[in-house]
């Protein structure tokens, strides 16, 4: 498969990629010794320590920082916002949002958010398991029909990438589809056609292997069990609750304004272009989604805790805890849940969709929150720019958390 193929599989990982777990995970082994669950309810430790306090001088080395990933990763622009509580906050927008007109990035757009789409699908299932409506340990073929093995792969194998589907992403003749005309139309059935043409990989919960495949099938669950669109219930169960009034799931390909232009060399030449107007909906419910930075500011905390902004819960105690616990890893200090990732104790999603990709990420230990939205999804020497800044930026506020997300392996 081509080099671009894979990464467009990343991307609608992400969500259209969206934002996967770029690879920690990827190495997950049966009998590796299990990562310590994380707290549903974390509590920051009582002096602050895990994160620096942002002077002036921390300030400087983060715009510095930024700059260079930049500068190396020839990003066109990027917005970072870090809150930490007690020790003041960093929101910073460098760069362009349009390369044509020059149009400077700044805090207030509306960007594709790929992949973090997958904590908002998930969340949607979560809450339909508080309401007794379905169990994680359900087999999907009592909901969605023609699912290999179906009667063996449990939501929770869904949710958490042990599967053993292929991801529908990865097809080649799907790659050939979506760049031969970005504005065409998919519907879930669609996309799982290219996936159930595979034969699967591995037996149901055998390992690790982040597959769009699965977060399709659930949002059909999600579908089947409310009796509404997708769309409908994250905005309803999901975004309304968390005040999340600039997140969306479009239907289409359409993008609220203000919105920063998105770069990509997914296209069907190799040439890079402008991924503004693609029509998301081959990443439907693992990567389709478009928000902006004080809504993820917001969300990171709410989807890493399960609380909502006022305290109320969104999730249950005990189902977050299900969601943070983190099968058995090779890599250490970082694992996947259920739709969300720890990685040195930072909890979230990243996301990568054609154009665009992003951060959002919660510490729990210090209540500290970052988020970072990009326009370009340019691989930097087989790494994401999204992890490039993330690592960059958490070795300077929190050097013994460092967003330190390997880079993705050769696609097989």
């Amino acid at each position: 498969m081509s080099h671009t193929s894979a990464r467009l599989r990343r991307g609608v990982v992400a969500a259209a990629a969206a934002g996967m777990l770029v690879t920690p995970a990827a190495g997950w082994v049966a009998g590796a010794p299990p990562l310590p669950a994380v707290s549903a309810t974390p509590t920051p430790s009582p002096s602050g320590s895990d994160v620096r306090e942002l002077t002036p001088a921390v300030r400087r080395q983060l715009d510095a920082a930024v700059r260079d990933v930049m500068r190396v990763a020839h990003v066109p622009g990027v917005t970072v916002g870090l809150w930490t509580p007690g020790k003041g906050q960093y929101v910073r927008s460098f760069g362009v949002a349009d390369k044509a007109t020059g149009r400077p990035m700044s805090p207030d757009l509306y960007m594709r958010i790929g992949s973090e789409t997958k904590t908002f699908t998930v969340t949607a299932l979560l809450e339909l398991v508080d309401q007794g409506k379905v169990g994680l340990d359900d087999t999907i073929d009592k909901y969605v029909d023609g699912v290999p093995n179906g009667d063996r792969i449990t939501l929770r194998e869904l949710a958490g990438m042990r599967s053993g589907l292929f991801n529908y992403s990865e097809d080649d003749d799907f790659f050939k589809a979506v760049t031969s005309d970005p504005q065409r139309p998919f519907t879930p059935r669609h996309l799982l056609a290219y996936a159930f043409r595979h034969p699967v990989l591995f037996p149901p919960g055998e390992k690790f292997d982040y597959s769009n495949t699965n977060l399709i099938l659930l949002g059909l669950v999600v579908e089947r069990l409310s009796g509404r669109s997708l769309a409908d219930c994250i905005q309803q169960g999901v975004l309304a609750p968390a005040g999340l009034g600039h997140t969306l799931f479009p239907t289409g390909d359409e993008f609220p304004t203000p919105h920063a232009q998105g770069y990509t060399d997914q296209t069907a030449t190799g040439e890079v272009e402008d991924a503004a107007d693609w029509n998301p909906s081959w990443g439907w419910a693992a990567g389709a989604m478009i928000s902006d930075l004080d809504d993820l500011r917001v969300w990171a905390r709410t989807v890493a805790t399960g609380r909502l902004p006022d305290g109320r819960t969104l999730i249950s105690p005990a189902t977050q805890k299900q969601r943070l616990t983190t099968p058995p890893s090779s890599f250490p200090g970082a694992g996947y849940g259920l739709g969300i990732f720890d990685v040195q104790g930072w909890i979230g999603h990243n996301g990568s969709l054609p154009g665009y990709e992003s951060l959002t990420v919660y510490l729990p230990s210090a209540e500290a929150t970052l988020v970072v939205l990009l326009n370009t999804d340019i691989d930097h020497r087989g790494t994401e720019p999204s992890t490039l800044f993330g690592e960059a930026i958490t070795k300077i506020v929190s050097p013994d958390h460092v967003f330190d997300l390997p880079a993705e392996p050769a696609a097989r």
